[in-house]
């Protein structure tokens, strides 16, 4: 790896000076583009230069052990050469995963789509849970939420539920949410005792911009009606909640959760380019993948991805074969103990095909 350090170096020199060129920065996209591949790059340059460094001192112990007479001093510098192959090894794992090409998504903000499945209120209860765990996690990394569009259950319960997550590196650290959720516990409206299995379904979709996806006004059609469940006099006596359909996929979307008509529609068109944009993704990710499936999940939300074991207090996610008995520290919001081992799997994996 050591080999293609020279060339490293020229690549950064040459990125470094267009980017510093006042008619380069004209051309955002590409400014952006080129700062990304800036900042990849420029670590694994920095961990190569470090990885000589240590080579460069373990030669110079282990010449001055050929003429070296003092036996201490020998010694010394025979553990020095120890501990020095020691941190080249390590410095190899950690630039290994620099290796990995990052992914392009992981800086987007999302759309979070959470329903309630198989299991009736206690699915809804569950969604809801699932919902705190992230809003209390979203808030931990400095991140903003807001809901887009809330169908709940009057009970406590969601039946489903859209919220906008942004901030740094949000579907980097979310993508992995998608699938289905289960959840084993005694409801509280049962009275036997008995354990229920539930299950809620959760999409994590990069938010698209305008630029990332282009929708032909031609392509939908818009209905404009009274909106409907609780909201209060004015929601439900005007025309404000919007479906939006694109004729090309079938894709639906409904909002109707604020009182202005065109509030309404942006925020279907901002759900609905995010569907579109995940669709696209999920097209280019199955063609480079081919029929390679990643240990991590596809991301598909018909997929089991975890379980919820509460009189255990155990987590498991079923994809990594990850269990911890922290149940009651991850659904109040420490949710980095799993997305953690669950990011290192991947870049394992990504290693298999880099």
């Amino acid at each position: 790896m050591l080999t293609k350090l020279s060339e490293y170096e020229k690549q950064l020199q040459e990125m470094d000076a267009k980017l510093s060129d006042s008619e380069f920065m004209k051309d955002m996209k590409a400014y952006t583009e080129l700062t990304m591949e800036r900042s990849h790059l420029g670590p694994i340059v920095d961990k190569m230069h470090e990885m000589v460094d240590l080579k460069n001192q373990i030669s110079e112990a282990k010449e001055m052990i050929k003429i070296e007479e003092d036996a201490e001093l020998v010694e010394m510098a025979k553990e020095e050469i120890a501990t020095l192959e020691s941190e080249i090894e390590k410095a190899e794992g950690e630039l290994k995963m620099l290796l990995i090409p990052p992914d392009p998504l992981a800086g987007k903000n999302i759309i979070m789509e959470i329903r309630a499945g198989t299991g009736g209120d206690e699915a809804a209860l569950f969604a809801s849970d699932l919902f705190r765990m992230y809003t209390h996690f979203a808030e931990s990394m400095r991140w903003k939420m807001e809901i887009m569009n809330e169908n709940d259950t009057g009970i406590g319960g969601i039946k489903e539920i859209v919220v906008s997550i942004s901030g740094k590196e949000v579907y980097g650290n979310l993508r992995f949410e998608s699938g289905v959720h289960r959840v084993q516990r005694v409801p509280e409206t049962e009275s036997g005792g008995r354990i229920h299995t539930s299950a809620v379904t959760v999409a994590v979709l990069p938010e698209a911009e305008e630029t990332d996806i282009q929708i032909n006004e031609k392509d939908l059609k818009i209905d404009v009606m009274r909106a409907g469940g609780p909201g209060g006099q004015c929601v439900n006596t005007t025309d404000s909640a919007v479906r939006i359909t694109h004729l090309p996929t079938g894709l639906v979307v409904i909002q109707q959760d604020e009182k202005s008509q065109l509030k309404n529609k942006n925020k279907a068109l901002r759900v609905l380019r995010a569907r579109l944009y995940d669709l696209e993704e999920a097209r280019k990710q199955k063609e480079r993948a081919e029929a390679r499936r990643s240990m991590v999940g596809s991301g598909d939300r018909s997929e089991r991805i975890r379980t919820y074991n509460f009189p255990q207090n155990r987590l498991t996610d079923h994809r990594i074969n990850l269990t911890l008995y922290k149940l009651d520290q991850i659904i109040n919001g420490d949710l980095a103990q799993v997305i953690e081992p669950l990011k290192i799997a991947a870049g394992e994996e990504a290693l298999k095909d880099a």
